[in-house]
C-alpha cells in the first residue's frame, strides 16, 4: 500500500515539487526534508535568511471569557501575567510532570490566545485541552491547522527580507512579540519567534494564500530550506527536540528546561507532580557534547565514563556553523558539569567527548527562549 496516500500535504506541497524539494513522510505530513545540501540550507540562513514550511505545526485558538484559566490548568506559563502582542515557549505536562509537548502560546486578544505544538504531538495535547475544559464553561478551542498555512523566516536578513512585504513596523516588533498584520497582501499573525537560534519571524496566514507569500519572500532573496536544515540549526542552538530530547519519560527539571514552569499556581495540572520531582531532585540531566574524536554521536548511542554507561545521547549532528560534531544527551548526575571528559559508543567504538555548554551556538545574541513573566 502507498503510505502517501494516508499523508496529509500542506499548501506548499506543489510549491516544494517545483522547487525540486525531497519530500519524506513526518508526523503524517509530506514535507520536504531539503532543497539542495542540509548543510548549505543550514549555512543560508546563518548567513542570510532561510524559509521553511511549518504549517505541519498544530495551530490552535482558545477563546472566551474562561480561555486563560483553561490554558493555565495545562500550560506550564501563567498566562494571566501575559500581556496581549506576547509570546511565551511553555511546557505541557501530564500530572506525572512528564512532558506532553513543548509549544509557544500567543496572546492575541484579551480573551484569545494561539497556542502552537508539535506536528506529532498535535492530537495529544488537542485531547489534554479538552480533558480539562470540562471544568470550565466558556472556553473554545478551535482547530486552525488545515484552514491555514505558516511559514518560517529565519536569519539575520529575515527583517530586511519581510520589510517591504508588510506594513508592519518591523524594528519595533521585539522578541516573543505577535502582531496581526498583512504579508504580502495577506492577512496574517506575524511573530517573532523561530526555532534556528536566529532572529526571524513566523507568519500564519490563509492556506490559499500561503504560495503567494511564499514566491513573494524568495522573490525577496530568502532561501528554500528543509526539515533536515532545521534540525541541524536547532541542535546548535541547543533547542530540544520533543520524540528525542524530551517526552512523557522525561521532565522540565531533568531537560534544564524549569526556568519555563510557573509552579506557583494552585490550578496548575503539574504542580504537585513537578514540586515533587523539584524537591527530590534530577537523577540524570540533558548536557551538550562536542566531539573530540572523529564521529557523529546519533540518538541512542551510549555515554560511557570509566568504561561504564551513564547516559544516553538524544540528537546529534555535524555543525556546519562550529564545523565540528555536537550531540544533546542525558548523563547521570555528577557527570553533567561543562569539561567532564566522556565517551560515546559509535557503532562499538569509544569516541572522546567533553560535556560543554548550552547552547553550542548563540553569537548573534538572540535570546533562545523567552523567560516567564
Amino acid at each position: 500500500m502507498d503510505s502517501n496516500r494516508v499523508l496529509k500535504d500542506t499548501p506548499l506541497r506543489q510549491v516544494h515539487e517545483a522547487l525540486g524539494g525531497r519530500m519524506v513522510p513526518f508526523a503524517g505530513w509530506n514535507m520536504p526534508v531539503q532543497y539542495s545540501s542540509i548543510l548549505d540550507e543550514a549555512r543560508a540562513v546563518r548567513s542570510g535568511a532561510g524559509m521553511f514550511d511549518v504549517s505541519h505545526m498544530g495551530r490552535l485558538e482558545i477563546r472566551g471569557p474562561d480561555a486563560a484559566s483553561l490554558l493555565n490548568r495545562v500550560l506550564s506559563a501563567n498566562v494571566s501575567k501575559l500581556r496581549i502582542g506576547r509570546a511565551r515557549y511553555c511546557l505541557i505536562c501530564n500530572e506525572r510532570g512528564g512532558i506532553i509537548d513543548d509549544a509557544i502560546v500567543y496572546r492575541l486578544g484579551d480573551q484569545r490566545y494561539m497556542l502552537v505544538p508539535n506536528a506529532s504531538n498535535a492530537e495529544a495535547v488537542t485531547a489534554w485541552l479538552y480533558r480539562w475544559r470540562e471544568s470550565t464553561d466558556h472556553a473554545d478551542i478551535h482547530a486552525l491547522t488545515e484552514e491555514t498555512a505558516m511559514i518560517a523566516l529565519q536569519g539575520p536578513a529575515a527583517q530586511m527580507f519581510l520589510s517591504g512585504l508588510t506594513s508592519c513596523d518591523l524594528p519595533s516588533l521585539r522578541l516573543f512579540r505577535v502582531v496581526e498584520a498583512d504579508a504580502a497582501g495577506a492577512p496574517a499573525i506575524i511573530a517573532r519567534t523561530g526555532y534556528t537560534g536566529e532572529d526571524g519571524f513566523e507568519l500564519i496566514l490563509p492556506a490559499d494564500a500561503a504560495a503567494s507569500v511564499w514566491e513573494a519572500l524568495a522573490r525577496a532573496g530568502a532561501e528554500p530550506c528543509g526539515l533536515g536544515s532545521r534540525d541541524v540549526l536547532r541542535l546548535e542552538a541547543g533547542l530540544p527536540l520533543h520524540g528525542n530530547d524530551i517526552d512523557t519519560g522525561t521532565n522540565p527539571f531533568e531537560a534544564g528546561l524549569d526556568r519555563f514552569v510557573d509552579i506557583d499556581r494552585e490550578e496548575y495540572a503539574a504542580r504537585e507532580a513537578l514540586i515533587r520531582i523539584r524537591d527530590s531532585g534530577p537523577a540524570r540531566r540533558l548536557v551538550g557534547l562536542e566531539m573530540v574524536g572523529r564521529g557523529i554521536a546519533r540518538q541512542g548511542h551510549a555515554i560511557l565514563s570509566g568504561g561504564e554507561t551513564v547516559g544516553i545521547v538524544t540528537s546529534g549532528s555535524y555543525s556546519p556553523t562550529l564545523d565540528r560534531a555536537i550531540a544533546m544527551g542525558y548523563v547521570r548526575e555528577g557527570c553533567s558539569d561543562p569539561g567532564t571528559s566522556l565517551y560515546v559508543d559509535i557503532r562499538g567504538r569509544r569516541v572522546e567527548a567533553e560535556v560543554a555548554l548550552l547552547p553550542f551556538y548563540a553569537e548573534r545574541q538572540v535570546p533562545i527562549l523567552a523567560p516567564i513573566g
